[in-house]
């Protein structure tokens, strides 16, 4: 197995960009990895941008994104209010927004929705990511859900314990209106993350899984 970043060394990437349809989604997808890549990096710049929001689950995004952005050198936190479930039929709007972005900001790595996943907002997240940012380093998170729908990622960032509970105790704080969905819970979030460990053999028993579609070696 290739290891492309190993500790100490200076990593090839200075911003990230991360895309979520709704509130939680970046938090579960790939929370573990930027609260790992900010411990480990200090002058990492993160754009973060939500799609989906209302008053109060925006409330929510922001608080815990700013948990989660504690040690980057710079970031932002965008929460749109696009409606939940009709993204395929906001596309024009949801576009013109990621063009905002292209013009305001320049990624070396798009964190977004796995392509093939069965929620329509997340798909169409997906899709607009790979048709404005062609020329970027794209990894796509997942989601787990009622649908189903997980895939066999290509990509794993291994996770220490401690790394993994705390992305887990900030989703379960900071999003109160979810506590009482059934998938909502620490132990459904724990145990994608063992799963995707015993995948990838990491030695830390944890991992978070992303699809890299194109991946260029310099």
């Amino acid at each position: 197995m290739l290891h492309l970043l190993t500790p100490g060394n200076t990593p090839p990437f200075r911003r990230l960009l991360c895309l979520g349809a709704h509130s939680d989604d970046i938090e579960i997808g790939c929370g573990g990895t930027m609260l790992k890549l900010l411990h480990e990096y200090s002058d990492l710049s993160v754009h973060w941008v939500v799609f989906s929001s209302g008053e109060e689950r925006a409330r929510e995004a922001r608080a815990s994104a700013d948990r989660f952005l504690e040690g980057a050198e710079k970031k932002n936190v965008v929460v749109r209010n696009f409606r939940t479930s009709f993204f395929p039929y906001e596309g024009l709007k949801i576009k013109e927004c990621f063009e905002a972005i292209k013009d305001d900001f320049s990624p070396d790595i798009i964190f977004t929705h796995y392509g093939k996943d069965l929620h329509q907002d997340h798909r169409v997240l997906s899709e607009l990511t790979w048709n404005t940012f062609r020329s970027h380093l794209i990894l796509e998170y997942e989601i787990p859900k009622y649908d189903g729908g997980l895939g066999s990622p290509n990509v794993f960032v291994h996770l220490d314990e401690p790394t993994c509970r705390k992305k887990v105790e900030i989703i379960l704080e900071s999003f109160r209106t979810q506590a009482e969905k059934q998938w909502f819970s620490a132990d459904a979030f724990l145990s994608l993350l063992r799963l995707r460990g015993i995948e990838s053999d990491a030695p830390t028993r944890y991992a978070e899984a992303f699809y890299c579609r194109k991946l260029v070696l310099l």
